[in-house]
């Protein structure tokens, strides 16, 4: 097991990567077939990112602004986002999912983890209790500080 800092990132630099393409291709794999890969991941990002621009999504999925717009317009026009005005910018436009919107992103979401979890079961418990662990360990470490304060204040408002 690796113990210095450099020989965990090559440990994550290695794993990380093939359990991400397995959870892409699952999640793929599932999403609804009327909608396509970029669709699927502006879904998947607005839900991640709360107030997130057309700015924020294109860099994201690696898109030219007008190229996302088109596929955010897509997306209004479906009822799956919806643009609103930011209020104390007025020049620049959120975007949030619709109820219909995550409701699409959850069922991928849910056989998703199903399939994961049935990858999953031929590990002892033990094992399953340590990638736990590790996952809890991680996600401070790579979660950027102002997205904890962002998830602090979304449950604070609830």
């Amino acid at each position: 097991m690796p113990t210095s800092p450099d020989a965990c990132a090559q440990e994550i630099l290695d794993v990380v990567p093939v359990v991400m393409r397995t959870i892409r291709a699952e999640m793929r794999r599932h999403r609804t077939a009327d909608l396509s890969v970029p669709q699927f991941r502006t879904l998947a990002f607005i839900d991640r990112q709360t107030d997130a621009s057309l700015s924020d999504v294109a860099e994201h999925i690696g898109l030219t602004l007008p190229s996302m717009s088109k596929i955010v317009e897509g997306l209004v026009a479906r009822k799956l986002v919806t643009r609103q005005t930011h209020a104390t910018d007025r020049r620049r436009m959120m975007l949030a999912l619709t109820a219909r919107g995550q409701t699409a992103l959850q069922t991928s979401r849910e056989a998703t983890r199903a399939c994961l979890a049935e990858d999953l079961a031929g590990l002892t418990e033990r094992q399953r209790e340590t990638i736990g662990q590790a996952m809890e360990i991680l996600r401070p470490v790579f979660t950027p500080q102002g997205e904890v304060e962002k998830q602090v204040r979304k449950i604070i408002e609830r």
